[in-house]
């Protein structure tokens, strides 16, 4: 896979951090990915949450799995440091690292079929160990790298590329998250980046697991006939542009609402996706109504974004393991490794 550097222009006047670093700063390389998909909003919108928390570049370890999903983290923050792991198994990579190097801001991305499907399993543990990162999912519904098989997330009735119909049961980030008792628990757009960015901040901020699901509009196989993640809800046909498998230059779809409010967002080709953002009167500390909430509006069709439920109080994967104040790889290897006879005492005790 071939990268290309993004162009750094400094300019006078350019608004800096505190730590004398552009938004500039925080970019990554050209991105590959179609014109117009949603990925690329989200990897704008983490450049700026990481630029207005004034994180340093170096703090920050990135993760992704397989798919288009696993390309964002080229997208943002060059000099951070990065792992591209293998399919459905970033989760145990980001928790060997956040064991030993724990003073990092971990940050993983994945996708629907690579958390909801060969990852699900890696994806419960993380959670339940409740390890300090903030995982991302770009949700789309479909594996755009092998030609928009559902994933998933796919709904009931939603129709392929190909015209198939899906009939199996989606699996829903947010609901599995909230039934594995997750402990921040978040839903987003990829076209409102006024919601998505305080998300992802809280999400870097939150002390255990951040799940932050992000509806995120694949241009390329979810722009059809009866898709419900975002594309062609209320066509007829197939977008001309997919069925030639060529996608014109589009904008990134942008939203604004406020909220309580709920908004029908159009989408390239003309077909839309109905969003709600969660009100002020919403409880996102209550776990059993979160569940109703959701549910409530999933019948209507609406998907629901904003915090969706959060638990400060639990306690995150280094304090319930009872490990110690400095980074392990900052201990020396006399300390870490106490020697053979240490280790025969110790196996002694467990006969």
């Amino acid at each position: 896979m071939t990268f290309i550097a993004k162009p750094k222009i400094s300019y006078a006047g350019q608004p800096k951090n505190a730590l004398g670093l552009s938004m500039h700063d925080y970019e990554g390389t050209i991105s590959t990915l179609c014109a117009g998909c949603g990925h690329d909003s989200i990897s704008a919108a983490l450049i700026q949450a990481f630029y207005e928390l004034e994180v340093a570049p170096h703090k920050v370890t990135k993760f992704s799995g397989i798919g288009c999903s696993s390309k964002t983290p080229a997208y943002f923050m060059s000099s951070a440091h990065g792992i591209n792991a293998v399919h459905g198994r970033m989760p145990a990579v980001a928790t060997g690292s956040n064991a030993v190097n724990k003073s990092l801001y971990c940050i993983g991305v994945s996708g629907d079929g690579d958390s909801l499907s060969i990852g699900l399993g890696q994806f419960a543990h993380a959670l339940r160990r409740n390890l300090n990162m903030l995982y991302i999912i770009e949700n789309n519904g479909v594996y755009g790298l092998t030609k928009g098989q559902f994933s998933a997330s796919a709904d009931v009735g939603t129709k392929a590329k190909k015209g198939e119909v899906n009939e199996q049961q989606p699996i829903d980030p947010v609901i599995t998250a909230l039934g594995l008792g997750g402990t921040f628990i978040a839903r987003g757009f990829s076209g409102d980046k006024e919601q998505l960015v305080p998300l992802i901040k809280a999400g870097l901020k939150h002390e255990g697991f951040a799940v932050l699901d992000v509806l995120s509009p694949c241009v390329t196989f979810n722009d059809h006939e009866d898709s419900t993640k975002s594309y062609a809800h209320t066509r007829q046909n197939f977008h001309r542009a997919t069925r030639l498998d060529f996608i014109p230059p589009a904008e990134p779809i942008s939203a604004q609402y406020e909220e309580g409010e709920s908004i029908c967002v159009n989408l390239h080709g003309g077909s839309n996706v109905m969003l709600r953002k969660a009100g002020q009167e919403y409880d996102p500390t209550d776990r059993a109504r979160a569940f109703a909430y959701i549910e409530q509006h999933q019948k209507r069709g609406e998907i629901v974004t904003g915090l969706l439920y959060v638990d400060a109080e639990r306690e995150d994967m280094h304090t319930l393991a009872n490990t110690i104040d400095e980074d392990l790889i900052d201990v020396a290897f006399e300390d870490l490794c106490p020697g053979s006879a240490a280790l025969a005492d110790l196996q002694e005790r467990f006969r």
